[in-house]
C-alpha cells in the first residue's frame, strides 16, 4: 500500500517531457533547437539571457510548414506557452546576429505536455490511504515549487557572478590607470623641482 504514491509519481514524471538548457550563443550566430509536437499537446517554452551585452537575444519560433508561432526580437526573457495545431516538428531559433562581438550564454526550459493530476484513478479509494495521496500531492507540488526557486537563484547567481567580474576587471584597469597617472605625476614633479634648485651659471659677453 506504501508504493502506490512512488508508483503514480513516476507515471507522472513519465508523461511531461521537459528540456532544460543552457547553452552559449556566439555573436553573429542562431542556434536552434527541434521538438516532435503532437496536436492538441500544449507547450510552454520560457528563455532568460543570463550572461552577454545587454542581456538580451531574438527568438523564433516555428511550427510545421515554417509557419511563425512567436518572434520577438532582443527581449532578456520571456514565457510563450501554445498547443499545437498539427502533428509535426517545432523549431526554435534563438539568434544573436545583431551582436557584432558579444557572445550570449541564454537558459531556456521546454515544456511538452499538461500536467496529470496525481489524483486522477484514485477517486475510488475511501480509506486511509487518501491522507497518503494527499501528501503525496502536497510534496509533489512542493518539490516543483523548490524547483523552480532554484532555477531562478542559480540564474541570478549567475548573472550576479558575472556582474561582480566584470565591475572588478574594471575596477583592476581603474586602479592600474591611477597608478601611472600618480607615478607620471610624482615623476614630473620631481623634474620641476630639480629645475628649481639647478645652478644656471651666467654667460659673460666678449667685447
Amino acid at each position: 500500500m506504501v508504493r502506490i504514491p512512488i508508483i503514480l509519481l513516476m507515471l507522472f514524471a513519465y508523461k511531461v517531457s521537459a528540456s532544460e538548457l543552457t547553452f552559449e550563443l556566439p555573436d553573429n550566430a542562431v542556434q536552434c533547437f527541434h521538438e516532435i509536437i503532437k496536436k492538441g499537446t500544449k507547450a510552454t517554452i520560457e528563455y532568460q539571457v543570463v550572461t552577454g551585452g545587454n542581456y538580451d537575444v531574438d527568438l523564433e519560433v516555428k511550427g510545421p510548414g515554417g509557419k511563425i508561432l512567436y518572434k520577438e526580437q532582443k527581449k532578456q526573457y520571456d514565457t510563450f506557452n501554445w498547443a499545437a495545431d498539427e502533428d509535426g516538428e517545432h523549431v526554435f531559433c534563438f539568434s544573436n546576429e545583431f551582436s557584432t562581438f558579444t557572445h550570449k550564454v541564454v537558459y531556456m526550459d521546454l515544456m511538452v505536455g499538461e500536467e496529470k493530476p496525481l489524483t486522477k484513478g484514485m477517486e475510488s479509494h475511501h480509506t486511509a490511504l487518501t491522507q497518503m495521496e494527499t501528501s503525496a500531492v502536497s510534496v509533489h507540488e512542493a518539490l516543483k515549487s523548490i524547483r523552480d526557486f532554484q532555477t531562478h537563484h542559480r540564474l541570478r547567481e549567475a548573472q550576479g557572478r558575472v556582474y561582480a567580474e566584470e565591475l572588478n576587471e574594471k575596477v583592476q584597469f581603474w586602479s592600474i590607470g591611477e597608478s601611472i597617472i600618480v607615478l607620471i605625476v610624482g615623476i614630473g614633479q620631481i623634474i620641476v623641482l630639480k629645475s628649481f634648485f639647478t645652478d644656471k651659471r651666467p654667460t659673460t659677453l666678449s667685447t
